[in-house]
C-alpha cells in the first residue's frame, strides 16, 4: 500500500466492520518514537531557506525520507525545524523498523 521509505510502511491495516456490515480499512495511527533513542548518524546546522527535503536528501540520500529528521527531533510540525536559522538538528541513522 505504502512505498518501503515511508513513514507508513510497517503499519498493517486495520479493518473495521459496523453492526450495519460496512467494513472500512484504515491505518492506525503511528506514534513517534522518541528521537533521543534514536542513533545519530550526523547533526545539521539549519541555514536560510533550507527544507527538510533537501536536508534529507544531502544526508539520507532521499528526500522523501525528511519524516526521520522529524522523528530524530521530535517534531510534530516539520516546517518548525527549519523555521529558526543556525539549530543544530539530528539526522538518525535508518533504522529497518521503521
Amino acid at each position: 500500500m505504502f512505498e518501503q521509505t515511508s513513514r507508513y510502511a510497517h503499519l498493517k491495516p486495520i479493518t473495521f466492520t459496523t453492526d450495519e456490515g460496512r467494513v472500512t480499512s484504515y491505518i492506525p495511527r503511528r506514534f513517534l518514537p522518541p528521537g533521543t533513542h534514536l542513533p545519530v548518524l550526523t547533526e545539521i546546522v539549519v541555514q536560510g531557506g533550507d527544507r527538510l527535503d533537501l536536508m534529507a536528501a544531502r544526508t539520507l540520500g532521499n528526500p522523501t525520507m525528511f519524516w526521520r529528521i522529524c522523528d530524530a527531533n521530535d517534531a510534530m510540525h516539520p516546517l518548525e525545524l527549519t523555521a529558526e536559522v543556525g539549530k543544530v538538528l539530528r539526522v538518525p541513522i535508518p533504522q529497518p523498523e521503521w
